[in-house]
Parts: structure tokens; C-alpha cells; sequence
């Protein structure tokens, strides 16, 4: 039966469009706001990344730049491999409440893909007792593997080195984080100057 003219209302056939209409138009609203959930965790674990990177290389070029360079009668403890170092550093501020803050380091990728300082306090004399096992800290998640280069100063002719174990620090150390093939983090060489850090305390 035809609507007459004036008539109110709607029928069936309109209400069903305009219910279809509503459906895609909250269909719609639902993706964009997934879209944008997704971007903002995204988003937010890049900046964590980036952060946790950020902390991690400061750690590094600190500790270097403090190493332990010797004296007239000992050659600095400082051992340098391709995927490996080893060396006496100053511990942060933060750890000024210790007997000393000189501690072994070594630096190095765990079997967990983990880029992990070890780290015990050095002694200032001849241990009488057996040493504490090393303390160690993670400084970054899922590494393939780390590869240390090492800069000969320019009176011993320069140039880069895979290992070190010369009388003096080399004049830089040049570290490079690598990350799995499908990991999306990069980050450029890392370089930090030995000796740097001892003259600025």
C-alpha cells in the first residue's frame, strides 16, 4: 500500500539502508581506531628501543673513556678481541658508596643474545681470600653479536685493528651492535677515546 503524501514515518526498505549505512560507517570508526592503537604501540616500542639504546651506548663510551691506562711499571689491563673486551674502568657516581670504584670488566654477547658487562671490584692489593664471582648487568635484549675494533695511535702508525694487547690504550675503540635479520633496530658505530673520561675527573 502506497505512503500518502504527508504521510510520517519510514519504511521497512529505508530503515534497512540506513541501519546498513550505520553498520560500514561503525565498521569504519572500529579499523581506524585499531589503526591507530596499533601505530601508538608501535610508535611507543620504537621510542623504548630507541631509549633503551640511547642508555646503552652512554654506558659504553663512559666506561671506556675511564679505562685504566697503566703505569711506568705495568702495561694497561686492557685486552681487545674481535667480539670480546677486557679492561679496568671506573663504576658511575652511583656506585661511590664501594671500597673503590676500579672494577675488571669484560663486555661480550651471552648464549642469550644478550650484550652483558661483567664486572667485579678490583683489588688494590693481594687477595687473601678467594674473589666474589662477577657481578653481571644487561645492557641491551636480543643481539646478535657485538664486534670491537680498535684504532692504533698515529706514532705507532694507525689505522684499525681486530685485537689489542700492545703496551698503551689504542687511541679509539669502535664498537658495533648487530641485531638479528629481522630486527628492526639499527644503530651507527659507536667510538669512544680511552684516557677521555680519567682527564675530565
Amino acid at each position: 500500500m502506497r505512503r500518502r503524501v504527508g504521510e510520517a514515518g519510514f519504511t521497512l526498505l529505508e530503515i534497512l539502508v540506513a541501519l546498513v549505512v550505520l553498520g560500514f560507517l561503525i565498521l569504519g570508526l572500529a579499523e581506524g581506531v585499531r589503526f591507530g592503537l596499533r601505530a601508538w604501540d608501535t610508535e611507543t616500542k620504537l621510542v623504548d628501543r630507541r631509549a633503551d639504546m640511547d642508555a646503552m651506548e652512554r654506558v659504553l663510551r663512559g666506561l671506556i673513556q675511564a679505562a685504566d691506562p697503566g703505569d711506568l711499571n705495568a702495561q694497561p689491563p686492557f685486552r681487545g678481541q674481535p667480539h670480546a673486551l677486557s679492561f679496568v674502568s671506573r663504576l658511575p657516581m652511583a656506585a661511590g658508596g664501594l671500597v673503590t670504584r676500579n672494577a675488571d670488566m669484560g663486555l661480550g654477547v651471552d648464549s642469550k643474545h644478550r650484550l652483558v658487562l661483567r664486572w667485579s671490584l678490583h683489588p688494590h692489593a693481594e687477595r687473601l681470600t678467594s674473589p666474589e664471582p662477577p657481578h653481571e648487568t644487561v645492557l641491551l635484549e636480543g643481539v646478535d653479536h657485538i664486534t670491537f675494533g680498535y684504532l692504533r695511535p698515529a706514532e705507532q702508525g694507525g689505522g684499525w685493528v681486530e685485537t689489542w694487547d700492545a703496551p698503551m690504550l689504542p687511541a679509539l675503540v669502535r664498537i658495533t651492535v648487530a641485531f638479528p635479520k629481522d630486527d628492526r633496530r639499527h644503530w651507527p658505530a659507536i667510538e669512544a677515546a680511552p684516557m677521555l673520561g680519567r682527564a675530565e675527573q
